[in-house]
């Protein structure tokens, strides 16, 4: 998906436009959303076509000729465009202010005529992002919003567009189980990226636990903490399509939303796991923190105790004692008395690095 850098990752479980207390199916728009571009796909067994129009009335040709029609929506801005594709496809106005409002969890409720779900999509741009896509699956119909522009789901217009026998002939039920894939698929190479991360971090732990690493590894949990929340509803979201038996997803598509349900799973595990290594990365650079401290201490100990005897050499023959008296220190007047007392302290330095070194203690 294509952001605008800098997004923060819980950005948008917080975004709310509704005010406390409004009305239920009240329409607030962000302002700063940009204006929706309709982009349709419709296809059958043999043929596809694709466009992107402007007025929301041409889709009715669409849905008159084609067996199957994908709307996608990227942008949230204009109430007036999606106030008439809700009047279009016959949408409640509370489904209409879920999708507007992008804080919602991941979810499926059965309208009768349609059914509506939420997802949420991820991407690295390089910051972790997840954006809230909203879709409805009518009888011949699959209708998607989005906040931004791009998305994970090209993959599955390229099989439109080459033909897949599958995808062109189970129709719109079989497309929103595609759809479900793509956006749960988009979450492996995030995955993947977070798990390089965690590596790189590990190693970086180990050679240089610098402060800055500290940050990163928040950064981090809090990304996976994002992804944990985005994708537990989504498998109950799964579990509910197949647990509850809609005439618009045939059996032929609960087979595959079986393999969706699973790999939602595994996604899970991911997470989990990585978010069990990030905690002992944090264990870990306290730990690394601790044996460099104390390294430290023992050199500057090592250090301190060498310079002990030293000093008690250079106080003895710093005493100034007169020397005309045999036994007041004959070295002072010595000629190579110097020389001796730095052999002495040199000796007394290297005898105690050798002990040292002998224990094991350098």
């Amino acid at each position: 998906m294509t952001k605008p850098p800098g997004l923060r990752t819980l950005r948008f479980y917080r975004r709310r436009r509704t005010p406390p207390g409004a009305p239920p199916g009240t329409l607030i728009p962000d302002p700063t959303e940009p204006p929706p571009v309709i982009r349709v796909m419709a296809y059958g067994p043999e043929a596809w076509t694709e466009e992107t129009i402007t007025e929301v009335a041409a889709l009715r040709d669409f849905l008159a000729t084609w067996p199957v029609t994908w709307v996608n929506v990227d942008g949230l801005g204009d109430i007036g465009v999606i106030q008439a594709l809700g009047e279009l496809f016959g949408l409640h106005r509370l489904a209409l202010e879920d999708v507007i409002n992008l804080h919602q969890r991941a979810k499926v409720e059965d309208y009768g005529d349609y059914l509506f779900l939420i997802t949420h999509m991820v991407a690295l741009n390089p910051a972790l992002q997840i954006e809230q896509m909203s879709l409805f699956l009518g009888p011949n119909y699959v209708l998607t919003f989005q906040h931004l522009p791009g998305d994970s789901l090209e993959p599955v217009r390229v099989r439109i567009r080459g033909g897949n026998a599958h995808l062109r002939r189970y129709g719109a039920g079989y497309l929103t189980y595609a759809l479900l894939d793509a956006v749960l698929d988009g979450y492996f190479p995030v995955l993947e990226a977070l798990g390089e991360r965690l590596e790189g971090l590990e190693a970086l732990i180990t050679t240089d636990p610098h402060p800055d690493v500290r940050t990163r590894i928040h950064d981090l949990r809090q990304d996976l903490l994002a992804l944990r929340r985005a994708v537990w509803p989504q498998r109950d979201a799964i579990n509910a399509l197949l647990r509850e038996p809609t005439a618009l997803l045939g059996p032929e598509t609960r087979v595959y939303l079986r393999d969706t349900y699973d790999h939602s799973y595994q996604i899970i595990d991911l997470v989990e796991t990585y978010r069990e290594l990030a905690a002992d990365l944090t264990d870990l650079y306290l730990s690394s923190i601790s044996n460099r401290m104390n390294e430290i201490i023992k050199v500057l100990t090592i250090i301190s105790t060498i310079f002990i005897p030293l000093s008690f050499i250079a106080g003895v023959y710093g005493m100034n004692f007169d020397t005309q008296w045999p036994l007041n220190m004959p070295e002072l007047g010595w000629p190579f008395g110097y020389l001796w007392a730095l052999g002495l302290m040199a000796g007394v330095a290297a005898g105690m690095l050798l002990y040292f070194w002998r224990r094991r203690w350098l």
